[in-house]
């Protein structure tokens, strides 16, 4: 029996529905909506005329989105089922909802059901509406036409920073997504597991991986990266996975030298001491590559 139940829930059917419950207690700025989202609560919603910004996407990434729904951050999150899309009819009520008559950015990672379900909210919006599409992961920078390209990724929380900064300070919408997209546009990441992740509502990995293997260029649901490597007897050190994953983030990018914003986060299956001690050596690398970081943080 205690091999079955690995997670902390009362019942499959009600995990989301009493875990975001849980997440919005927490954030007093914070309320549930009926229709489907996340909205700041109506007495930090009220104030002046500006643009809003919302995101979205599959439960399952918290706190993306919606632990960042606050004051100069997002003002409405949208939340799907466990690594789905938020449904169109979702969107759109949080896009309508959070206008305050100068237009919402939405912030949209790259996957194909969010991107679809996005700009099917936007098209019907009765309010203006700028999108700002964020593809950072290298692992997927495949130049095909039939190719979705880069994955949607961590870098989305850098952008909706971004975003409600440039809200807060009275940009207008073309402003806002302008800056948020030229964020988004020189944001690269790459991820590596050593284990699969858990799901907690049907108590199975995310996806296939041996004990002897690690998956370098792992996308947030699980999705396949660039290389599946059997480790035998020769695990590599943190010091060596960085500088692997480095190396692809810097090319992408260029190489470019001087001031970069580091942000490391363990796609919710990473503790934050480990986090910490990849962030150190990252940090390190890049002082040793001539960068300069102007920013950090991680996001759990």
């Amino acid at each position: 029996m205690a091999d079955t139940f690995k997670s902390f829930r009362n019942s499959t059917d009600h995990f989301m529905r009493e875990a975001l419950g849980g997440l919005v207690a927490a954030h007093p700025c914070a309320e549930w909506h009926d229709e489907g989202f996340i909205g700041l609560s109506p007495d930090d919603a009220k104030g002046s005329h500006r643009v809003a910004v919302i995101s979205g996407g599959g439960s399952g990434h918290e706190p993306m989105h919606a632990g960042f729904v606050g004051e100069g951050m997002l003002d409405a999150a949208c939340p799907g089922l466990l690594f789905t899309s938020p449904n169109a009819v979702q969107i759109g009520t949080a896009t309508e909802w959070a206008d305050r008559g100068a237009g919402v950015v939405q912030v949209v990672k790259n996957y194909t059901g969010d991107v679809m379900n996005f700009t099917v909210a936007a098209n019907h919006a009765e309010v203006e509406v700028a999108q700002v599409l964020v593809a950072d992961d290298v692992a997927t920078e495949i130049d095909t036409d039939d190719s979705p390209g880069r994955r949607g990724t961590g870098a989305t929380v850098i952008v909706e920073k971004v975003a409600g900064a440039a809200a807060a300070r009275g940009d207008d919408l073309r402003a806002v997504a302008a800056v948020a997209q030229r964020c988004a546009d020189r944001s690269r990441s790459m991820a590596v597991a050593l284990q699969p992740g858990h799901s907690p509502t049907s108590d199975r990995a995310t996806f296939d991986l041996d004990a002897g293997q690690i998956e370098v260029g792992v996308g947030i649901h699980g999705e396949p990266g660039v290389e599946r490597r059997e480790l035998a007897q020769n695990t590599p050190t943190a010091a060596a996975l960085v500088e692997e994953l480095l190396d692809a983030i810097l090319a992408a990018l260029d190489n470019p030298a001087g001031d970069v914003m580091l942000f490391v986060n363990g796609l919710g299956g990473t503790s934050q001491l480990e986090q910490d001690l990849v962030f150190g050596e990252a940090l390190t690398q890049l002082t040793d590559r001539d960068s300069t970081c102007v920013a950090a943080c991680g996001d759990r």
